[in-house]
């Protein structure tokens, strides 16, 4: 019986989405799956941005409950983390005990790219914990995002793909999402 997978990531936002999200769509639909895509829903008519962001949400936890498993993109958008929509939604399927699987399209881990947003200004406490100069902990443990969202897919037994995509195309590059999406459909198919 065919499985859908949710296709989840920040590639909403891009000026070119709809391209993008074609492309994952049909590789998803090659791999013998059925994708569902948040691009793909039609925004409802209301009165206000704030209704329609409610509607959206209602529409995508709907599609999220209608689907067997979740791809997450889980590359750095607008900072040195992943889309708070998309780290939503894997944490939506995963409570509902859905397979996961994830990738990234930056090679370089969480605590790699935190080091580098501080530019050097960061240290090493007593306890050998890394800190900003803030004083705060640096989560440094090798993980593609917070260790809950790369745990989160890896402790059911999902997979999450380390990508290494030329710079500027960090959220268009597909290769990542083909290897996912292939051990994705011999999983689900198996």
């Amino acid at each position: 019986m065919p499985k859908s997978v949710y296709l989840a990531g920040p590639e909403v936002f891009l000026a070119n989405a709809r391209e993008v999200l074609d492309a994952k769509i049909a590789l998803t639909r090659e791999a013998g799956l059925i994708p569902v895509s948040p691009g793909d829903l039609e925004f409802p008519h209301t009165d206000t941005k704030w209704e329609l962001g409610l509607a959206i949400s209602a529409i995508d936890e709907k599609l999220m409950h209608s689907a067997d498993a979740i791809i997450a993109n889980l590359t750095p958008f607008r900072g040195i983390a992943a889309d708070t929509g998309t780290c939503f939604e894997l944490g939506f399927m995963c409570a509902q005990g859905k397979p996961a699987f994830a990738y990234t399209n930056v090679r370089h881990d969480h605590g790699e790219r935190t080091k580098a947003y501080y530019a050097g200004q960061w240290s090493v406490d007593a306890t050998g914990r890394s800190r900003g100069p803030d004083g705060l902990m640096i989560e440094d443990m090798g993980f593609v995002d917070n260790l809950m969202l790369h745990g989160g897919v890896l402790n059911p037994g999902g997979v999450v793909v380390v990508g290494d995509a030329p710079k500027g195309a960090e959220l268009t590059d597909l290769t990542a999402f083909k290897a996912v999406l292939k051990i994705a459909a011999e999983r689900l198919l198996g």
